[in-house]
């Protein structure tokens, strides 16, 4: 056995020295092929593919926390249905148009009195409105009141084109004596004329919860789509971007054209306005990108039905696009109405913008990107109603909050947990309507103050006897 390894030890020193005596060249070939036969070796393989396997998985559980399919999905979030779609408590109230006992119905009536509205749905509304109660004073007959549009929108709409003719005449009749038409023995009579200015606190709103009846059955078609919908008015549109000088987001052709139209327009006075200061003084509308952000942070899914009351929408659908990225389901009264229907409106601006109006009104959830007037309108006929939740972004903090989000200094968890917290009691529920401003006196005082159809309460509701707090 001695001998054996004694051999075996001496071949392999003369090997070793064959191979040293041919040179390094030799060694450097030997060497390439025992690396070659190693990585040819299953057990190698197969340890190195564990390894790469185990070495992805740590870089997976690694950045799992920066991992986001969907950062603001509703599971994610721990948002419940209720929460989005349940409209906030009404604290026992409850809209109340009916006379006090107080209430001296009209006696007599001795004079008429005729009106035409200028400007828009809302300015129409609360004007006639203010009108009711103005002929009640007086003791006149109120003869239907004539719309003055074709001014400025080229619109030949009538009363009877927008509101419930007859049920305007019947459900005031113990308040105010309608007539249809001035009687002819007293056209030609001279009248006494007096620009009013709307701001009467007028308890008139049951009327309104009748008007436009046909347009109820728009409102059943988005029913069919979805059990739930949220009106967004989406106030982007150029006439507002121009006077109110907000150009974020723009290209500098379409700011400068934005520009343009404010310096030629007469009746805005202002000029010369800083877009920045605007948008961080929480004075622009939210732009469709924004509008669709927030949505999406307070918690409403990608999925949800959005009805989307506006005008021309500036910058097309380039600009809707941002907003379709977050909430692919979103219609338009042009996609809603009937190419007959839609005919009937083609003139008629105002009756377009009243089927906005009815529509919203009847949402389970309306977002206004803008407070103007229409948006205060329709969030007061729904507090007045006690329907549905109505949401309105805080758009100065929200400005701060996309900024921040943008620069990648809040995650989108992070935002949409602000978002929520700071909107949490601007859900549309009962509150009373804020004073004129301190300090105010007067006029001053009177455009400082919460407007009445804004806001109907507390004049127009009661607590139910039943309801303990």
């Amino acid at each position: 056995m001695g001998g054996g390894g004694n051999a075996e030890s001496e071949a392999g020193d003369h090997l070793v020295g064959m191979f040293n005596h041919r040179g390094s060249s030799l060694m450097k070939n030997v060497s390439t092929t025992t690396k070659f036969i190693s990585r040819k070796s299953p057990r190698a393989i197969a340890l190195y593919i564990f390894l790469l396997f185990a070495f992805s998985i740590f870089i997976f559980v690694f950045n799992a926390g920066n991992i986001d399919d969907d950062p603001f999905d509703p599971i994610s979030l721990q948002i419940t249905d209720e929460e989005l779609w349940i409209p906030p408590s009404s604290r026992g109230l409850r809209a109340c148009a009916h006379p006090t006992s107080r209430y001296i119905a009209t006696i007599g009536y001795d004079r008429y009195l005729t009106m035409e509205c200028d400007g828009g749905l809302r300015q129409m509304r609360t004007g006639i409105s203010d009108m009711v109660a103005v002929a009640h004073i007086m003791n006149a007959t109120l003869v239907i009141p004539k719309l003055f549009t074709q001014s400025y929108r080229h619109d030949s709409s009538t009363f009877s084109d927008i509101f419930d003719e007859l049920h305007f005449i019947t459900t005031l009749q113990r308040d105010v004596r309608i007539v249809k038409e001035l009687p002819k023995e007293l056209e030609l009579v001279p009248r006494a004329e007096k620009l009013f200015d709307s701001g009467s606190n007028v308890a008139y709103y049951k009327e309104m919860t009748q008007l436009w009846k046909e347009y109820q059955e728009l409102v059943d078609r988005l029913r069919t789509q979805s059990e739930k919908y949220i009106a967004l008015h989406l106030r982007y549109e150029k006439d507002l971007l121009a006077f109110t000088g907000c150009t974020y987001g723009l290209t500098d052709a379409e700011s400068e054209e934005l520009r343009i139209l404010r310096e030629n327009t007469k009746d805005w006075k202002v000029k010369d306005i800083n877009p920045a200061q605007q948008r961080k003084g929480g004075f622009c509308p939210l732009t469709p990108r924004e509008a669709g952000i927030f949505l999406r942070a307070i918690g409403y899914p990608p999925s949800t039905l959005i009805y989307v009351a506006s005008g021309e929408i500036y910058g097309g659908d380039a600009r809707l696009s941002e907003l379709k990225s977050y909430f692919p389901n979103i219609v338009f009264k042009e996609k809603l109405a009937t190419k007959e229907e839609l005919n009937a409106f083609a003139k008629h601006s105002t009756q377009s913008v009243a089927l906005d109006y009815i529509v919203s009104v009847e949402s389970d959830v309306f977002v206004p990107s803008y407070s103007g007037r229409m948006a205060r309108a329709i969030e007061g006929h729904r507090r007045f109603l006690v329907h549905g939740k109505t949401i309105s972004p805080d758009r100065k903090g929200l400005a701060k909050l996309f900024d921040e989000l943008d620069k990648g200094q809040l995650k989108a968890s992070q935002f949409s947990e602000l978002v929520r917290q700071s909107h949490k009691n601007r859900r549309g529920a009962p509150r009373k309507r804020k004073g004129p401003a301190a300090g105010t006196k007067g006029e001053e005082a009177f455009r400082t103050e919460e407007f009445f159809y804004d806001n109907p309460y507390h004049e127009c509701f009661y607590r139910h006897d039943s309801f303990h707090t």
